[in-house]
């Protein structure tokens, strides 16, 4: 796939265990266009859109990153995790036997509106001019601030305990990660994302990306 106008938004639909930057390096490879950057990073173990700009398009980054997101996925309760994903080992498990479906539901929506969030310290937020998760990964101690966020939406979409699906509308800056191990807490209990999709960035929808597959031909 070429593109003949080196000024373009592309929606990319990032595959599992792919960066943000790896899909970058793939399509200046791929379309021969020298500059493009992204509009949001999109974490490793997660899938669904990413916003590419290219040429003069680059400007409009800073633009769409301020743009509301929505995510699907799914967590689990009864055990932690220190990435507050699947990256990490398990590092304590929780009894599960009194949660009930209404509790759940009940907790997530405290989650509604502005609240207190702080980013995981396996993430790309940076700290002392480093990764956190560089440091994290070297056991070093990091202190993250934490930040106000938007969950504008927080929708439970089936429970089958210890498994949640669910969908989220938010905004920038939100790490899903951290909404769950918070939900997990307000539980007294444990909780880790086990699968995320981030579905729109603005009007930007998943289902209009175009995929790996797009450049086998």
């Amino acid at each position: 796939m070429k593109f003949e106008n080196p000024d373009n938004i592309i929606l990319f639909d990032k595959p599992y265990g792919k960066t943000s930057f790896d899909i970058v390096k793939f399509l200046k490879k791929q379309t021969g266009l020298a500059k493009i950057g992204h509009a949001g990073t999109l974490d490793p173990l997660a899938t669904g859109l990413l916003v590419l700009c290219t040429g003069k398009f680059t400007k409009k980054i800073s633009e769409i990153q301020q743009l509301e997101k929505e995510y699907t996925g799914t967590f689990i309760l009864g055990a932690s995790r220190p990435s507050y994903d699947m990256e990490t080992e398990i590092d304590k498990y929780f009894e599960i036997s009194k949660l009930t479906n209404e509790k759940i539901i009940s907790i997530c929506k405290k989650f509604v509106g502005v609240i207190d969030q702080t980013p995981p310290i396996y993430s790309a937020v940076k700290v002392n001019g480093k990764r956190a998760y560089e440091s994290a990964r070297k056991g070093e101690e990091l202190k993250i601030e934490s930040r106000k966020v938007e969950i504008k939406q927080f929708e439970i979409t089936d429970i089958r305990i210890p498994a949640v699906d669910f969908k989220v509308v938010c905004s920038k800056g939100t790490y899903i990660r951290s909404l769950v191990n918070d939900i997990g807490k307000e539980l007294e209990n444990g909780a880790y994302l086990s699968s995320l999709r981030r579905t729109k960035i603005g009007d930007n929808k998943v289902e209009n990306a175009i995929c790996y597959d797009d450049f086998a031909n």
